[in-house]
């Protein structure tokens, strides 16, 4: 009898700890519950942190978060109003503001990210169709361009690198996104809170052409440098041959000028030293007489003369010499 006695006591105490444990629940900081009677919410929901109670093995504890959640969407490629195709990355965080509409429309939060996954999607690609790239790529209309400082005149020259005039701006449309997806999900008992551009790239297909173009413009940068350098070169070139030919002719006329200011000295120094005297006059006759026979009578020359030449005159006092050589 004792060990039957025993047993129900056994029995009793595990059938009641199974009630205790099924009829009572915490409910945490970081969750609400919604208390579901044969898969039907029944009663409010409870958003308070606690130990609760509820009907054993007929009333289920449906957790469902309050904290802020993440949704990251997947890449998507999309045509922008100027038709460029962009593969566009979008972020948001969002709460549950009413779980009871929540766990009637979406039940988890599984289901709550794919349904995000269409609105956000839908809104997002219906807002970049709207807008030219630059739109969604600039977030300020009056944004300074960062230039090169070598490039900055090349690039004004070319009308490049400056910025077009933006009328919204990638906040903006953000902002258009963000206001036309929270008015959506309000009822499935959903608070959207923000939402960003992660990433915009341009799409494969397009990626070859931008980067052909941005290539293409440095090109004309670099070929306008040389042009601008090839006609620098030049025109030191033409400087150089304009000092040069200056310098020359500078130098030619102070020699002339030097080398007829030594002529005429010299000239008046002989003209000094040979008009001392009669003597000194034939003396200079003779030796410049003899110089100019240095110069015009080789070897083989024959001269034919008169007899009446100035050169003549000092050769007819010349004896010859005889023939065995030995002066007479």
């Amino acid at each position: 009898m004792k060990k039957i006695s025993m047993g129900l006591v056994l029995l009793l105490t595990a059938l009641t700890v199974m009630i205790l444990k099924s009829a009572l629940y915490t409910v945490g900081e970081v969750e609400q519950v919604i208390i579901t009677q044969f898969g039907k919410p029944v009663g409010a929901p409870v958003t308070d942190a606690g130990l609760r109670a509820k009907l054993p093995f007929i009333q289920e504890v449906n957790r469902i978060d309050k904290r802020v959640l993440e949704w990251d969407g997947d890449p998507s490629d999309m045509p922008t109003k100027d038709k460029l195709y962009i593969s566009v990355d979008l972020f948001a965080r969002w709460r549950i503001t009413d779980p009871l509409q929540y766990f009637l429309r979406l039940r988890d939060e599984r289901s709550a990210q794919s349904r995000l996954d269409d609105i956000l999607g839908s809104e997002t690609r219906n807002a970049v169709a709207k807008h030219e790239l630059i739109e969604i790529i600039r977030t300020t209309k009056d944004r300074e361009p960062l230039r090169d400082d070598l490039l900055t005149d090349a690039e004004r020259a070319l009308k490049m690198g400056s910025l077009v005039p933006i009328q919204k701006g990638r906040m903006l449309v953000e902002q258009e996104i963000f206001i036309a997806a929270a008015e959506k999900v309000q009822v499935f008992g959903i608070e959207l809170l923000d939402i960003r551009f992660k990433r915009i790239n341009y799409n494969a297909s397009v990626r070859p052409k931008i980067y052909d173009r941005m290539i293409s413009e440095r090109r004309q940068i670099a070929e306008r440098f040389l042009s601008e350098g090839n006609g620098e070169a030049a025109r030191i070139r033409g400087n150089r041959l304009r000092d040069l030919n200056k310098i020359q002719s500078e130098a030619y006329r102070q020699v002339e000028e030097i080398q007829g200011l030594a002529d005429a000295k010299a000239t008046e120094i002989y003209a000094r030293a040979y008009n001392q005297s009669p003597q000194a006059v034939g003396l200079y006759e003779f030796t410049r007489t003899m110089q100019a026979y240095r110069s015009i009578i080789a070897q083989n020359t024959t001269l034919i003369l008169s007899t009446d030449s100035e050169l003549f005159k000092f050769l007819k006092g010349i004896n010859p010499l005889p023939k065995d050589g030995n002066t007479p």
